[in-house]
């Protein structure tokens, strides 16, 4: 590794970062020594050193072993590279450790073992899932969170209860994976914020706006890099349907645990994960540059976003059985989100729509007929009878079909009605060949 000449410029401390000419600089601990060095692998051969002299003319060093989060296990790194076998051999070493300490569905042990090697090569796509256990207390959550955490990339842990500030400099600083444990916060004064990473943290480019003191004491807004995979546990769902969509999900505790599975983590597990670590970060060696999304794990049938957040998971698995069962659970999720769409007020008023254009084919709708018939058909549902004002805020805020005044009365024109098709399948709704307007 080059030693940096000149010492009297300033050097910045890094986790490691990937060069434009492909070259990767990655942080490593050895807790023996207690020491941090910075390890790339130039021309076949690797190397550690503790600076980096790189290509734009910055000195680089290893983030410091007393960091307290390195120095406390906060955040899990690897100790050097080592050589792993085949791609095959190592998926078979993760599920084989997660499935020593933790019971999990079959399928969704096998899909956290190819999250773990996602994670990893996670900075070569541009949208990513999350992994999420969900279930009560004592269903063994935090124990798939704390064995599925330790093999990831540069896994942070932390809990809901923490406040924001820690888990936007740790995400900036390291760049990793945030494992959350209890973070269902909806108590939380902290809510907004931890649904703002979880949000733009799937998507590359999204960072996260905050205002910031500097040291001339001036307010100045600053952006938090929060894309990265990540590990939730929580106990129940999120009302946010987009943040939903985002969670590849196991429910805990359905079964019987197995006689197998230790009720204490004995300490051997960690130094496993420390193994299994070591050839993870070879992994990302040999593979960061050649992984991309593969197009015919793009499924027909699925949701643009389903296709969108499976596909980076999907192109690292090659195991095709493993692909179907993956899509199986994403159309089984799919079909329930429709059926959940189509018990709320806005299905009931698109199928109002629908049962109003069969009477009224290309003409315009008036708003008090749509209202009228949500009414007849589902007014008991509600604790008093829907109005127009309503059902027109309803209309532009969610379903953004626009109701125009024509003659003084509301109403919805032609144009405007050709988009409740889409909206129709987008809900799982379908025209009944008996409708007619109430």
């Amino acid at each position: 590794m080059d030693q940096p000449k000149d010492r009297k410029k300033k050097a910045t401390a890094t986790a490691g970062r990937v060069l434009e000419d492909g070259t990767i600089i990655e942080l490593v601990y050895d807790p023996g020594t207690h020491t941090t060095r910075l390890c790339t692998l130039q021309e076949g051969t690797f190397s550690m050193g503790d600076a980096l002299a790189v290509p734009t003319g910055e000195h680089v060093v290893p983030i410091s072993a007393d960091n307290a989060l390195i120095r406390h296990r906060v955040v899990h790194l690897p100790r050097q590279p080592e050589i792993y076998g085949s791609e095959g051999e190592l998926v078979a070493g993760i599920q084989g450790y997660i499935h020593r300490y933790v019971d999990l569905d079959p399928t969704f042990e096998a899909i956290a073992a190819h999250y773990v090697l996602l994670s990893w090569v996670y900075d070569a796509f541009n949208e990513l899932p999350y992994l999420r256990l969900r279930g009560d207390y004592g269903t063994g959550k935090t124990r798939a969170l704390l064995i599925i955490g330790t093999l990831l990339y540069r896994p942070f842990f932390a809990s809901g209860a923490s406040t924001v500030s820690p888990i936007f400099h740790t995400l900036e600083q390291f760049r990793g994976t945030l494992v959350l444990d209890e973070a269902d916060f909806r108590f939380s004064d902290e809510k907004s914020d931890l649904v703002k990473i979880l949000n733009n943290g799937t998507v590359r480019g999204m960072p996260v706006l905050r205002t910031m003191l500097n040291s001339q004491r001036e307010f100045t807004p600053a952006a938090f890099h929060v894309f990265g995979p990540k590990l939730i546990a929580s106990r129940t769902t999120y009302d946010d349907v987009a943040l939903e969509s985002r969670f590849i999900t196991e429910i805990m505790g359905l079964r019987p645990m197995r006689a197998d599975v230790p009720i204490n983590l004995p300490d051997a597990a960690l130094d496993e994960a420390q193994v299994l670590r070591d050839k993870l970060l070879m992994y990302r060696f040999l593979n960061r540059g050649r992984v991309c999304i593969d197009p015919d794990v793009i499924a027909s049938g699925l949701e643009p976003r389903l296709n969108q957040v499976l596909a980076p998971l999907l192109s690292v698995i090659d195991d095709l059985c493993l692909r179907e069962a993956i899509l199986d659970r994403a159309r089984k999720e799919q079909r329930s989100a429709r059926t959940n769409r189509g018990l709320s007020i806005e299905a009931h008023i698109i199928e109002a729509i629908l049962a109003c254009m069969a009477a009224r084919p290309a003409l315009s709708l008036p708003l008090k007929s749509i209202v009228s018939t949500v009414n007849a058909r589902h007014g008991r549902e509600y604790d008093r009878r829907l109005t127009s004002r309503y059902v027109g805020s309803i209309l532009r805020s969610k379903l953004c079909v626009f109701a125009y005044k024509s003659h003084g009365v509301f109403v919805i024109p032609p144009q405007e009605l050709q988009k409740v098709a889409v909206l129709a399948k987008r809900y799982g709704i379908a025209a009944s060949d008996d409708d007619e307007l109430a």
